[in-house]
């Protein structure tokens, strides 16, 4: 009685351990595709309803991550993949913004309590915590595994580093061939050991089945005898079939990197077809044009001139001819669109040109003609004498050491916001000079005014904005943020013919108003706010806001916004500043339009770094102009001739051949002043900003004194006077802040601070509102009368 009573608990057992497995525990095998219902109904009452199961490729989650003392932890959206486990703010974040990234097979995988997890790489750690317990050993688990198949592809990719040549493609094709015959016979050998399992599966319930209805002990040792061997034949089955997925695994994995390796060969394959194709266009373009020009040599003289006999004649080579004699080839933007540009003689040139552009910036004025200049223009166009000589140095910059200690302990105990920042990190001029040093090309402008083609005068506003750039390339330092009510003028109405006025309309955020008016047929006005974004390693600067440009004359009325400057190596290494966007400048009288575009610098690339690219179209999309050019050293234009649809690109877009005359200079960087090096990089205009002037308004950023010491070499006086200077704003506005509510209090309407110069206004092409000039100034000036000027200094 006791060894029936033994058996039964140890059947009872064998019940249990059975009644887990999925396949064993109905009477009858699942179908396979209930099969995979089933286990994709499980996984989902298991797992987060947004995260796969540990062990799949992926897995998503919300976790906290530890930010730091002030805002402890906070959720962030956690995704592991490849090896990989990265996260991001929001799952929206997922499409552009990656905050960070940490390599699991270098990383070491650390539980502190219940539910916490640290991750560190490296320098790298990352503080996590789980919302339960139960999802903390969900993320340890798919860490480990993801871990484990890191470290073996990373080991796989080592092994096979010296892997064999490739070879050739019938040897790819037979290999190909007896690895597919491998893989159909492994996967009859598992489709075989599933109907065994199967089959002994149902067999083994049954007995099971048998077993609990049992009543005579001498037949329950029969039973049981039969119940082991069933049990038996199922584990050496499911061996099998486990041994079978591990070799169909392995070859799986050895084949994959095969494949890879095969895949890379065929791409650079591919590449260098289309590299051989492109040599071979150009040789036959020469070939061509040797064949062209040799009879024209041995023929023409200037004693016997050749004629033409019939219409198998090539043309002579003076004569106008449908085919370019001397093309060259060359890839003008890779982005978008993707286009080819051909090069024509001059020939082609005196042939199809019917207007050129009126003038360059740089003094190469034997590059163009004055065909399509109006004649009040060519009146107007003299330089008008200095009456004065401009300052052409400042003192040297001191070479001062910054120390982080002296900065540090200035800010033990303070606000963020009252932490004053060294002039260290400044150059002597302010944001509003900074902006006015966009007129450093203002002869662009001046040319502009004289086009009475509005397709060129585009041209040579595009030109205008990419100059802007030129200045920033050295210039890694910060200017002075303008205290608000700060202005700034330049007069330069006596030689170069314009007046420019820039105001500080807003400190938070901080925002500059300019206007600039010229004797030369232009104004141009703008509304400039600085948004910046330090991103770790290096600092976005985005200037928000519209710069519009209307010449007088034709009323063509010009808009346009800057692009993206990125400050890199912040922490670590040589600053150093880049330009990216792109830029639409949109004739909005004609609807003419300019696309730029300005390529990021990257180290792989093997275009010119600082490339700057664009397309001068019709209001219907017909392009005219080709720019090109870099925006620290010069921009280009060719004339389009005739456009044409070509052959696909290696990303699968169709290419378009565009046959231009040969590019015209339209601007030209001006050479740095000698020693600027030891004068913060300055260019020549930017040396005369600074310098004192006679008559200014009394909120003149020349009148600044933290600046002006600065400038002078005088640092240490300079960082005391801008901490008195920064102390004065606040307290203003904290009057002002007061009144406001006082006025709030009693039910009056508090009107705030409002720029002296410059009012609010909606500007009908864009819609914006935003601030522009009202006048006074200028007459302000003549009559010496400042008596509405603020005292901030």
């Amino acid at each position: 009685m006791g060894r029936a009573i033994a058996l039964c608990g140890r059947s009872g057992r064998i019940v249990s351990f059975l009644s887990a497995v999925p396949c064993l525990s109905g009477c009858t095998p699942q179908p396979a595709a209930e099969r995979r219902m089933s286990d994709q109904g499980k996984s989902s009452v298991s797992t987060p309803a947004s995260a796969p199961a540990p062990g799949s490729d992926t897995y998503k989650g919300w976790l906290f991550k530890w930010t730091n003392y002030l805002k402890g932890y906070q959720r962030r959206w956690f995704v592991l993949s490849n090896g990989l486990l990265s996260y991001y703010r929001t799952q929206a974040e997922m499409a552009h913004t990656c905050r960070g990234t940490i390599n699991l097979a270098t990383a070491h995988i650390d539980t502190e309590d219940a539910c916490n997890i640290v991750l560190s790489s490296g320098g790298r750690t990352y503080h996590l915590k789980a919302s339960t317990e139960v999802e903390r050993q969900r993320w340890v688990t798919a860490l480990e595994l993801a871990k484990a198949k890191a470290i073996r592809m990373m080991n796989d990719q080592s092994d096979d580093s010296g892997d064999e040549e490739p070879t050739t493609q019938s040897d790819r094709s037979e290999g190909i061939q007896g690895t597919l015959k491998t893989l159909i016979s492994k996967l009859d050998d598992l489709s075989t050991c599933n109907d065994l399992i199967a089959k002994h599966g149902a067999a083994l319930q049954r007995s099971l089945s048998e077993l609990e209805a049992l009543r005579v002990p001498v037949e329950g040792g029969e039973k049981i005898k039969g119940v082991n061997e069933r049990a038996t034949l199922f584990r050496i089955t499911s061996n099998a079939m486990i041994n079978a997925c591990r070799d169909f695994l392995d070859l799986a994995e050895t084949h994959s990197r095969r494949w890879q390796r095969a895949l890379q060969y065929e791409r650079e394959q591919r590449i260098h077809l289309e590299e051989t194709i492109e040599q071979l266009a150009k040789q036959h373009n020469s070939l061509e044009r040797a064949w062209r020009e040799a009879p024209t040599l041995s023929v023409n003289t200037p004693s016997s001139p050749t004629t033409k006999k019939g219409g198998s004649e090539r043309p002579q080579k003076g004569e106008a001819s449908d085919e370019d004699e001397d093309t060259e080839y060359f890839d003008a933007m890779e982005d978008s669109p993707a286009f080819i540009t051909v090069t024509a003689t001059e020939n082609t040139q005196h042939r199809c040109s019917q207007s050129n552009l009126c003038g360059v910036s740089g003094g190469h004025t034997n590059d163009w003609n004055q065909d399509n200049v109006s004649p009040s223009c060519k009146d107007s166009g003299k330089e008008l004498q200095p009456l004065r000589k401009r300052r052409s140095r400042i003192p040297d910059k001191p070479n001062y050491s910054l120390n982080l200690w002296s900065i540090m302990k200035n800010c033990i105990g303070k606000e963020l916001s009252k932490i004053p920042m060294p002039v260290n990190f400044n150059e002597p001029l302010s944001m509003l000079q900074r902006l006015t040093e966009d007129l450093e090309y203002h002869e662009l402008l001046d040319k502009a005014a004289c086009c009475e083609s509005s397709l060129e005068q585009l041209c040579l506003v595009a030109a205008f904005s990419v100059s802007s750039y030129s200045t920033t390339v050295h210039r890694t330092a910060k200017p002075f943020n303008p205290l608000l009510g700060e202005t700034y003028e330049l007069d330069r109405l006596d030689d170069l013919g314009y007046r420019s006025l820039c105001e500080q309309v807003s400190h938070h955020p901080p925002a500059a108003a300019h206007h600039v008016i010229s004797q030369r047929g232009w104004t141009l006005w703008q509304q400039i706010t600085i948004s910046s974004k330090f991103r770790g390693k290096y600092l976005s600067i985005m200037p928000l806001g519209a710069i519009h440009l209307q010449f007088h004359s034709s009323e063509n009325h010009y808009v346009w916004r800057k692009v993206i400057s990125t400050v890199h190596n912040i922490i670590v290494g040589k600053l150093w500043i880049d330009q990216s966007g792109d830029i639409e400048i949109v004739n909005h009288r004609t609807k003419e339009t300019c696309q730029l575009k300005f390529s990021p610098y990257s180290y792989f690339s093997r275009d010119v770094p600082r490339k700057v690219t664009g397309v001068v179209s019709d209001s219907g999309g017909q392009a005219h102009y080709i720019l090109s050019g870099t925006w620290d050293d010069k921009i280009e234009s060719s004339k389009i001739v005739q456009s044409s649809k070509g052959g696909s690109g290696s990303e699968g877009k169709q290419k378009t051949v565009y046959q231009t005359l040969s590019p015209k200079l339209l601007w030209k960087k001006y050479p740095l002043p000698d020693n600027a090096e030891n004068m913060y990089f300055f260019s020549s205009l930017a040396l005369t900003l600074n310098e004192p002037e006679d008559g200014v308004g009394l909120t003149d950023s020349r009148l600044r004194p933290d600046q002006r010491l600065m400038e002078a070499g005088r640092w240490d006086e300079a960082n005391s006077e801008k901490q008195r200077l920064e102390e004065k704003q606040r307290a203003v506005r904290r009057r002002r802040e007061a009144e406001a509510t006082d006025a709030l209090d009693n039910g009056r309407e508090y009107e705030g601070f409002q720029p002296q110069w410059f009012h609010k206004r909606k500007n009908d092409i864009t819609g914006e509102t935003t601030f522009v000039y009202k006048g006074g100034y200028w007459e302000a000036k003549d009559s010496q009368d400042w008596s509405t000027c603020s005292e901030i200094f």
